[in-house]
């Protein structure tokens, strides 16, 4: 399989993953993946006939359930390569994405699960999103937006959804990590 088809693979799921929806427009995919519409809907059509998704014209695009497996074993990689950039080579969190982007379509299977081994299997990668397991299984993760809790509540920092070098560059300079535990109205050591 092409690194192209995973990397649109891999979209799709995460564009559904964050919205909660199982359909991706493709206006989103092709913002996403910084190409045409153009380019999107030849994709999808292309995977669409290799059976990976199911293409609505005009409307959007989602995983069969093979290209769902597909794109975890993707979510897997990247996620895996990101804690390990991270935890074993000290690389700053708002680093890795681009790094991980790179690696994902380079390691093998065998170097995947035993970065997944070194890091005791892990649940989840540097930024608080699930790593599924090697079964595909994904643990659940409840919580809710920051901006649906009071201002004197304590909260839990489970997962930050924002994927800019520099907003988390900005939070990790407040020591505002997934797993630290944050009262709001206090400043943060």
């Amino acid at each position: 399989m092409s690194s192209t088809t995973e990397d649109y693979l891999k979209n799709i799921y995460s564009a559904s993953e964050k919205s909660g929806v199982s359909l991706v427009k493709p206006g989103e995919l092709a913002s996403l993946m910084q190409v045409t519409p153009g380019t999107v809907t030849s994709m999808m059509k292309s995977l669409s006939e290799e059976k990976l998704v199911e293409y609505l014209p005009r409307s959007g695009v989602k995983l069969t359930p093979r290209g769902r497996e597909l794109a975890l074993k993707m979510v897997r990689r990247h996620r895996l390569i990101e804690l390990f950039l991270v935890e074993v080579l000290g690389l700053e969190w708002q680093l890795v994405h681009d790094e991980a982007e790179i690696l994902e379509h380079a390691f093998s299977d065998r170097l995947i699960e035993r970065i997944d081994e070194i890091l005791g299997h892990p649940s989840t990668d540097p930024h608080g999103d699930p790593i599924p397991a090697a079964d595909g299984n994904i643990s659940s993760q409840d919580g809710m937006p920051l901006s649906a809790l009071n201002t004197q509540e304590r909260a839990r920092i489970m997962r930050v959804n924002h994927d800019s070098r520099e907003f988390l560059e900005f939070l990790g300079e407040r020591g505002c990590f997934p797993a630290r535990k944050l009262p709001f109205g206090k400043k943060t050591p």
